[in-house]
């Protein structure tokens, strides 16, 4: 009788079981680092458009804030001349309002010059983009709520929301 080489089905089979199983343990805690991951960068992108906004009050002091993150940024991908509707402050990517799975936006007050201003970012997609909602002012406090409500809020119920490290 000759002697098979090779591997049986059901050696194969427990194989297969096993990379499964350990699989299914691993992508979920992909996901929740991907996730954290995504709010970390959209903390400190709502930061860097707060900051954004002191220079840009600072170089507009007739204007104020910008009414629109648009503003903040440039017109291109490259930035040649700095005007109070393409300031060059913020990279081109954030200026257009979705970074890193979330979705920016500031709102400036009526008014000339603009005094108050709130920034938004909320995941594209709750629970697989970001589950935190974050919002700042012109105190440059960054904000969050969780879960987010997927949508801008005023500046009131942003001062509301739990201030980051806190």
């Amino acid at each position: 009788m000759k002697k098979q080489k090779g591997f049986s089905l059901i050696e194969l089979l427990i194989v297969v079981a096993i990379i499964l199983i350990i699989a299914a343990i691993a992508i979920p805690n992909l996901l929740r680092a991907r996730i954290a991951a995504d709010e970390s960068s959209a903390a400190a992108s709502t930061r860097t458009i707060g900051t954004a906004q002191l220079a840009y009050q600072d170089a507009y002091p007739g204007v104020g804030y910008a009414a629109t993150i648009g503003a903040l940024g440039p017109s291109a991908a490259a930035c040649t001349t700095p005007t109070s509707t393409n300031a060059c402050i913020i990279d081109f990517v954030l200026a257009q309002g979705t970074k890193s799975g979330y979705l920016f936006s500031t709102l400036g007050a009526t008014g000339t010059p603009t005094t108050q201003f709130v920034t938004n970012a909320y995941p594209k997609t709750l629970d697989t983009t970001g589950v935190k909602g974050f919002c700042g002012t012109e105190d440059n406090v960054v904000r969050y709520i969780s879960p987010s409500t997927g949508a801008s809020v005023s500046e009131a119920t942003c001062q509301g929301y739990t201030p980051i490290g806190q």
